[in-house]
Order: structure tokens, then C-alpha cells, then sequence
């Protein structure tokens, strides 16, 4: 081998020592990696790796703790906030987050995140955001787009018998608890770039205690799409970001 590859000098990049190295458990794809390695090397990056707490619940999302080599709770399905906002008011010097899934943040969890936000926890919550139940083979979610076909809704989902989707960061908006509300994705590189400014910015926020925090993140699921990685990623293009459109959402007026 080249002795110039392996100088210091000519090293391109290092995985973050937050990541731990163990098999993946993601499909082929699947974004939930992108979005693992981007937030642990900005808790890296700001030197807060000792001071972070995370919670994942039940879904694909479970999965984290396998891989953030931070501090990790696993919490019931949907209980994540919950679980969230207990750890920070006892702990308040810490970093706290949340690692959640569509099915578990907008379904059985709606109400946790919805009075978490509330009432302003000082928290931040990771939503992923693939328009469907990933781990347990691919049924309707409350963000599946109209049109769109899962295993629940092999026609297509019709909003006038299954309704709209729910569209949770938008909805937080008017909330005076919240501080940051903001959505992106992981299918190009120049999109992660901007993900992982998000997650700088919140964990500031946090660390100056403004309240509530969510990034949401749009992203595609392969499997369950029963399309390649490529394919999902153009319906992430073409079809889910005009629904959910990149952005900030609500970002806090700081002095």
C-alpha cells in the first residue's frame, strides 16, 4: 500500500469514535444509518458525547442504541417524550433526544410528543419520517401521502375513508413551547450538509434552554417501497418532499 494514503495529512475522513461497530441491522439504503452518523458527529463535534442521553422506542428506530455510542434508554412504543422529559428535568445539565419513527411519534405516540411540546420540554426529538411502519412490513401510517400504496392500502390511501395525513411539525407550529421545528433528508449529499446544521442548531437551543426542538427527517424505506434504493430515493424526490417541503418551520427569535 501507498504510505502517502495512510498520512495523517491525507486522511479525507474518520468515522466518528460515536459510532459504535456493530453489524447493521437496516435494510439496504435505508437512511436511518445517514442520519445515525450525521448526529453522532455533531455530539461529537461539539464535545457533548459524555453528556448525551438518547431514547429510542419500538419500531426500526429501536435499532439506535445499537450504533450511538452514547448513553441509551429504551422506551415503550410511543413513550419516548415521556420518557424524555423525565430524564431531562432530573438531569438538566444533559443532552437529551429522541430517536422516533413515523408509526411511534405521529400514531400511538401523538399524545406524548404533542404534550411534550406543550409545555416546552427542553428536549429534542429526531423524527424519521418514511411515510409508513417500516419494521413490521410496510401498513399505512399517519404520514402516508393520499395515493400512496402500502400493505393497508394496496389501492392507494384514500382520504375520504382513512383521512389526511398528519403533518406533526407543522402542527406544532403555533405551539409557544416550541422553539425549533425544521424537516430534511438524507438522499443527497448536499441535503445532509444542511441535516446536520439542524442538528447543531438544536442541540444549542437546548443547551440555552429555549424549549422544545424537532428535526424532522424525510426519507425513503426500500423494502417496504418493494423498489431499489434508487428508485425510493426519486419518490423521496418527486413525491414526498412536495408534501413535506425541506426547511425551517419555526425557528427561535434569540437575543
Amino acid at each position: 500500500m501507498n504510505e502517502e494514503i495512510i498520512k495523517p495529512e491525507n486522511l479525507v475522513y474518520k468515522k466518528t469514535d460515536l459510532l459504535l461497530d456493530n453489524d447493521f441491522h437496516y435494510c439496504p439504503g435505508c437512511g436511518h444509518g445517514t442520519v445515525h452518523k450525521l448526529f453522532m458527529e455533531v455530539v461529537e463535534e461539539m464535545g457533548i458525547g459524555d453528556n448525551t442521553i438518547g431514547v429510542a422506542p419500538v419500531g426500526c428506530s429501536v435499532f439506535a442504541y445499537n450504533y450511538m455510542n452514547v448513553d441509551m434508554q429504551q422506551a415503550p412504543h410511543g413513550r419516548a417524550c415521556a420518557f424524555a422529559t423525565g430524564m431531562k428535568r432530573t438531569l438538566p445539565d444533559r443532552y437529551v433526544f429522541t430517536y422516533q419513527g413515523d408509526g411511534d411519534l405521529a400514531a400511538i405516540g401523538t399524545a406524548e410528543t404533542i404534550h411534550a411540546a406543550s409545555r416546552g420540554e427542553n428536549i429534542l426529538v429526531i423524527f424519521i419520517n418514511n411515510g409508513l411502519y417500516g419494521m413490521t412490513s410496510g401498513q399505512m401510517a399517519p404520514t402516508t401521502l393520499p395515493g400512496m400504496k402500502t400493505t393497508t392500502s394496496p389501492h392507494g390511501r384514500d382520504v375520504k375513508t382513512m383521512g389526511h395525513p398528519l403533518v406533526m411539525t407543522n402542527l406544532m407550529k403555533e405551539m409557544p413551547g416550541v422553539a425549533y421545528l425544521t424537516r430534511h433528508s438524507v438522499h443527497k449529499v448536499g441535503n445532509c450538509r444542511k441535516l446536520k446544521k439542524a442538528f447543531q442548531n438544536a442541540l444549542n437551543y437546548q443547551k440555552q434552554g429555549l424549549g422544545f426542538c424537532m428535526v424532522e427527517v424525510v426519507t425513503n424505506c426500500p423494502s417496504n417501497m418493494k423498489t431499489t434504493a434508487n428508485k425510493a430515493n426519486d419518490f423521496v424526490d418527486n413525491e414526498m418532499i412536495p408534501f413535506y417541503p425541506l426547511g425551517d418551520i419555526k425557528v427561535p427569535i434569540v437575543a
